[in-house]
């Protein structure tokens, strides 16, 4: 026989836990503090955006890919972003010469429909 000790220890500490405060937030009413570095879903400033491609052409992952869009002045290329795809790594924000897309600290967004989450330019405001 091993020891009683030993075969109680896993549950001493189950019971510890279960009787501590719970870690988990109750969302959407409590919401996890993000630091300052944390990276969310994209936003476009679409009268800013020169149509560059620069976004498209560094985005590692392929995530961007530019489509046409009717602005007050006509047709123009911007870009449209997988979130599904997309890393958060934010280099299409430091590449950005207009400085029009960045990333904002918004990380609620969720699908039905692995559609949904390309997001066109009108959708990234």
């Amino acid at each position: 026989m091993i020891g009683v000790s030993m075969d109680l220890e896993p549950f001493g500490r189950v019971v510890k836990q279960a009787l501590t405060t719970p870690s988990t937030l109750q969302y959407p009413e409590e919401k996890e503090t993000l630091t300052d570095t944390f990276r969310g879903v994209h936003k476009l400033d679409m009268k800013t955006c020169i149509s560059c491609r620069a976004c498209e052409r560094i985005c590692p992952n392929k995530t961007i890919t530019m489509v046409e869009v009717q602005t007050e002045k006509g047709p123009k290329v911007m870009p449209e972003i997988n979130l599904e795809r997309c890393l958060f790594c934010a280099l299409c924000e430091e590449v950005c010469p207009t400085e029009c897309l960045v990333l904002t600290k918004d990380h609620d967004f969720e699908a039905y429909d692995r559609r949904a989450l390309d997001k066109r330019p009108e959708d990234l405001k």
